[in-house]
């Protein structure tokens, strides 16, 4: 096993604001494993509340090479095991070489990664598209700018169904609000009838991701589903959200990759909860990992391309939400590097 690695600042299209802050760009580490020949690629993009940024995957990479580099690569979840166990405190770094090493195994096995999984893409739920916080004007701009059938809105503002009844006077595609944990179970019992009323289809992450008492009250109480996303983030939490959350939103960088995720899928189907994927504003790279689990949860938020001005590969596209892929193995994506403009 072989690997390479490329650090990027990839620029927004618009500046992203949600209740933890504003950016304008978003780091990313790509890196590159080669085993027999063949490369494959995975992806971690830096997110600063979670205090793992570019430069400590870079840091953790290289003082872990050797053992990376010296595995017997033979299928993902032993590898998973392995990484899991080398970089314990670094889920972002585990979750790129994990989505590289499973590009790897599906080009060995000439299968795109959901025919591995026998997934059926006939019924792969559609992408929606993210409204960052900002001007009310700004906002209903945004949503002007790209007609879309879903759209994500970012809350957790003293303005929020001002905002949310604006961009509703001004489309009939579904709504979906994220607050980020910006609001506290007051804010929340007020707010989710008014969202209710204006056509929400559900919400994200309304508490702190640690307020367990005030989500089991809002989770009885609540007219609209509730998913959690900072109150999920590994494996062992799946179980926690029974009873206060409708659903989960796994992130592939916070719970450490592709592996975990699929175990995580199975799981809260056993607890009949209903599953999203989101995205950490990846680029191509690590949005292709999400496009292939599609055929196997219920919502998606894999919009991170469409947000970004750069990309950094080609392989899926997007047609009014709907994900096309490739008809190459793997991941399906050809690594470009930054386009020269």
């Amino acid at each position: 096993m072989k690997i390479n690695y490329f650090p990027y600042n990839l620029k927004f299209r618009h500046p992203f604001t949600i209740s933890k802050g504003t950016k304008t760009h978003q780091p990313t580490l790509i890196v590159e494993l080669e085993h027999l020949g063949i490369k494959g690629y995975g992806e971690a993009p830096a997110i600063a509340y979670y205090h793992i940024p570019v430069e400590k995957m870079i840091e953790d990479l290289e003082s872990k090479k050797s053992f990376i580099e010296k595995f017997a690569f033979t299928e993902p979840e032993r590898y998973w095991h392995y990484l899991h166990h080398l970089l314990p405190q670094n889920h972002f770094l585990v979750c790129a070489l994990d989505i590289a090493a499973w590009d790897i195994f599906g080009k060995l096995k000439k299968k795109k990664l959901y025919e591995l999984w026998n997934g059926d893409i006939s019924r792969n739920p559609v992408t929606d598209y993210t409204i960052g916080i900002d001007s009310i004007d700004k906002m209903v701009a945004k949503l002007k700018e790209k007609p879309w059938p879903i759209y994500k809105i970012k809350v957790g503002t003293p303005d929020d169904i001002a905002i949310v009844r604006a961009l509703r006077q001004n489309t009939d595609s579904i709504l979906r609000v994220d607050a980020n944990a910006g609001w506290d179970l007051e804010t929340a019992l007020n707010l989710i009838p008014q969202l209710k009323e204006l056509g929400v289809e559900f919400v994200e992450q309304p508490l702190a991701k640690d307020d367990w008492t005030g989500m089991a009250v809002l989770y009885k109480e609540s007219s609209l589903p509730l998913f959690a996303d900072e109150a999920c983030v590994f494996e062992n939490d799946v179980e926690k959200c029974k009873d206060h959350f409708h659903g989960i939103n796994i992130k592939l960088t916070k719970c450490s990759g592709i592996t975990p995720a699929l175990r995580m899928i199975e799981r809260a189907r056993e607890l009949d909860m209903k599953v999203m994927i989101g995205c950490m504003n990846e680029s191509t790279v690590g949005s292709a990992a999400v496009a292939h689990l599609l055929p196997f949860i219920d919502f998606v938020d894999m919009d991170g391309p469409l947000l970004l001005e750069e990309d950094v590969a080609t392989g899926i596209q997007y047609d009014y939400g709907k994900i096309i892929y490739s008809d190459a193995p793997g991941l399906g994506i050809s690594y470009t590097g930054l386009f020269q403009k």
